[in-house]
């Protein structure tokens, strides 16, 4: 089976998380935006975490099973 899920969702992951960070990064001095989330950058943090999954899940799918 040459089916694997991993590249295509790191790769959703990895394009949205990239795109909410750069928002984040674009709509940081904007404090009546973030007066909702306690004055966290919320797009930011959440972009970086969703871009780290991503990255993760795309390793994890050019990890090489050993030879059974």
């Amino acid at each position: 089976m040459g089916l694997d899920i991993k590249i295509p969702i790191g790769l959703l992951f990895s394009i949205i998380g990239l795109l909410m960070s750069i928002y984040g990064l674009f709509t940081n001095g904007n404090t009546a935006l973030y007066a909702k989330s306690l004055n966290i950058n919320i797009n930011l943090w959440s972009g970086l975490l969703m871009l780290v999954f991503g990255v993760i899940m795309l390793i994890f799918s050019r990890w090489k099973k050993p030879a059974e």
